[in-house]
């Protein structure tokens, strides 16, 4: 079932009340587009923002494990 379909269904158990509701809630996000453009992204540009951090957390990940064995080791010893 599609995501309209699946909307079709539920707009017709609705009551009279609930219809109305609907379709001010229509009004409103036709209404909000015309103003908020969607966002776009720059596929290009998060990947590299991804591969930078993902570098920083790879680094700052193998010098804590070094920290982290040694607190082990010392732990172990008491």
């Amino acid at each position: 079932m599609t995501v309209k379909e699946g909307l079709i269904k539920e707009i017709k158990a609705l009551n009279k009340q609930q219809l109305n509701e609907v379709k001010e809630y229509v009004a409103f996000l036709k209404f909000r587009s015309r103003f908020m453009p969607p966002p776009s992204f720059d596929e290009n540009r998060i990947a590299k923002l991804y591969n930078k951090f993902a570098k920083e957390d790879r680094d700052l990940a193998e010098e804590g494990m070094t920290d982290y064995a040694s607190s082990l080791i010392k732990e172990d010893r008491k």
